[in-house]
């Protein structure tokens, strides 16, 4: 689904897989570290693979969490960070498809945002 969008590249950062377009990162895999399980402390964290997606700005993403309740969540960790979580055995196709496209479109040139668009 991501590598279908023009221009997207795949490669690697911090030992995750990462997605990109116009040489930056919009998607990329988000395993927890041991300092984000602590943080859980009783709570079970979310289990499966994470996604983590970039959005344009923090309130941007604090309508994502708002509208798509299942599937998408933040850590104390990415506050004040303009990027959303994805549990990918939650989500459904609609939201995460929107989601991964929006990120695409937050680094994607205009030219090129521009014509996926039309």
């Amino acid at each position: 689904m991501i590598t279908a969008l023009p221009e997207v590249s795949e490669g690697e950062r911090h030992h995750n897989r990462t997605w990109f377009v116009a040489g930056k990162a919009f998607a990329w895999e988000r395993p927890f570290s041991k300092a984000d399980l602590k943080r859980f402390g009783h709570e079970t964290p979310p289990d499966g693979p994470i996604l983590a997606l970039r959005v344009a700005d923090l309130e941007e993403k604090e309508a994502v969490l708002a509208m798509h309740p299942k599937g998408f969540f933040t850590i104390p960790h990415f506050d004040g960070f303009a990027a959303v979580l994805v549990q990918l055995r939650a989500v459904t196709k609609k939201p995460l498809r929107e989601a991964i496209v929006d990120a695409w479109l937050t680094y994607a040139p205009s030219k090129l945002a521009e014509e996926y668009l039309a």
